[in-house]
């Protein structure tokens, strides 16, 4: 992890502080999405372990994947 004074630490501290308070949600969601998206294992190890899962009987019915996304 990059230290709190690297040049990339103190532009994105400047552009928190120069987003407007009802904002911050949003970009704090924003920040957190590309954060677990550089973090996702790679595919192939991704589905071998949704396999490995399936296999073992390790899976919810399709109503309970779809809970509480909103798809309109």
């Amino acid at each position: 992890m990059r230290s709190a004074t690297s040049p990339f630490a103190k532009e994105l501290l400047h552009e928190i502080k120069a987003t407007p308070e009802e904002y911050l949600p949003a970009l704090l969601e924003i920040v957190r999405g590309f954060r677990h998206g550089i973090l996702l294992k790679p595919a192939e190890e991704s589905i071998r372990q949704g396999m490995k899962e399936a296999l073992a009987g390790e899976t919810l019915p399709i109503s309970e994947l779809w809970k509480g996304i909103d798809a309109h």
